[in-house]
């Protein structure tokens, strides 16, 4: 299924995969309102859809975004409160890059009335979709889980200190999925020793994992924040896909995401 704003593939399972940050579009107008760096959009989760491209095998639906998180931050509240007050944040239409560097030229940056626009437009059909999705899987299993991927670069001073861990599971804490399932997938993660694990660090899980994880009704959400030395085969330099190094970390997202689908609870 093809849409404006989104690509949906439909599964067979219970397990429904997001990934809100991989579109890399940006909207006919908006161009020639950003900065030249912006125009790169450096943000973007680089090619996750290519990375999971593997949750279709295994029964998944698979949810991408086309546009750019500069256009509308799909992983944003609508409210566009902090999703981490008292620290550095982006919000729902950003005006300030991962660098803390501006995104929009002097003066063209969007009011409220654009933001609102783009909600309707952009945001809402989206989540839309992704709430039918995951009702739809609900219904058919007596269980949904949602996946949410996403990835960042694995040093980022404007937002964090030092270097981030290698893999951050979110789950609110452990109140978006149920406590078996947090454990599960935390098992998985720590199975190996190549790559660090956090599990509900500094990334918990935005609004995605928080809105949709309601696991006393039989949906589980997750969020894994992955840096792109994981997967890439050089940060300063995200654009270049890499197969052989993608390679690397699938089997381990493939046995994380087959986890999820098979042994989240009713």
């Amino acid at each position: 299924m093809t849409d404006a704003v989104f690509d949906l593939h439909r599964g067979s399972t219970p397990l429904v995969v997001s990934l809100p940050h991989a579109g890399r579009v940006i909207p006919e107008g908006l161009a020639g309102r950003l900065v030249e760096r912006a125009l790169a959009v450096e943000d973007t989760d680089w090619h996750l859809e290519h990375l999971y491209a593997f949750a279709r095998d295994i029964g998944a639906s698979l949810l991408v975004p086309r546009l750019s998180r500069y256009a509308i931050d799909l992983n944003r509240p609508p409210e566009d409160t902090p999703m981490y007050p008292g620290v550095n944040n982006t919000g729902l239409c950003p005006t300030t890059a991962f660098t803390g560097e501006r995104i929009y030229r002097e003066g063209q940056a969007p009011d409220a009335a654009e933001i609102a626009a783009r909600i309707d437009a952009w945001w809402r059909p989206y989540h839309a979709a992704l709430a039918q999705e995951v009702e739809r899987v609900r219904a058919a299993h007596g269980r949904a889980v949602l996946f949410d991927g996403h990835s960042i670069k694995s040093e980022l001073p404007w937002l964090f200190e030092g270097r981030l861990p290698d893999l951050n599971l979110g789950t609110a804490e452990g109140r978006s999925c149920a406590p078996s399932l947090r454990e599960a997938a935390t098992a998985v993660l720590r199975s190996q020793d190549r790559w660090s694990v956090a599990v509900d660090g500094r990334f918990k899980g935005g609004y995605i994992t928080r809105r949709y994880g309601r696991p006393h009704e039989g949906v589980h959400a997750l969020q894994l924040e992955m840096c792109w030395s994981c997967y890439l085969p050089d940060e300063s330099r995200p654009t270049l896909w890499d197969a052989r190094t993608a390679a690397g970390v699938q089997p381990l997202l493939r046995r994380l995401l087959e986890t999820l689908r098979d042994e989240a609870p009713a």
